[in-house]
């Protein structure tokens, strides 16, 4: 059975939405549990299928770890550089996210290559490549002068 407006019928449960009004849903804990649960598995995915996403679970813990390290002897680090850390890494994860995201509606879509796909999944690869660079360039900034005094330190204390 086709709808008159030749749009696809609803999915069971689902709420037709009327293009013509704005979307408006009530305010429930449980709706707000049921996203955090979503955004969760999401999550859990990205770590599960992509590969790169390992890569900058390492690197966040490394950074992590090295800025505890270095705040706690006597190189400690400002909260404003703990705040460019955590945003830095925070930007990688959220880039990763997307492009994976961005990646499996792609294929979802098309199903077989199509080059305006493939230019969309590769400049969504190049987001995650820009913010991996900045937060290394602010990884750079904030951990190689430090590292460069405990050398010393250590070099003239041997």
């Amino acid at each position: 059975m086709t709808n008159p407006d030749d749009t696809p019928p609803p999915r069971r449960g689902a709420r037709r939405l009327d293009t013509d009004a704005p979307y408006t849903s009530p305010f429930t804990v449980i709706g707000r549990i049921r996203s955090l649960r979503h955004a969760a598995k999401g999550i859990a995915f990205v770590l599960r299928s992509q590969h790169n996403a390992w890569l900058h679970a390492v690197a966040t813990v490394l950074a992590l770890v090295l800025a505890g390290v270095l705040h706690v002897t006597a190189f400690p680090l400002t909260t404003g550089e703990w705040a460019d850390l955590v945003i830095a890494i925070v930007l990688v994860w959220v880039s990763e996210t997307f492009n994976t995201g961005l990646e499996l509606l792609a294929d979802g879509i098309a199903a077989e290559r199509h080059p305006i796909v493939k230019i969309g999944k590769d400049v969504a690869a190049a987001a995650v490549l820009l913010s991996a660079l900045g937060a290394v360039v602010v990884g750079a900034i904030l951990f190689i002068p430090r590292l460069a005094m405990l050398v010393e330190q250590l070099l003239a204390s041997g």
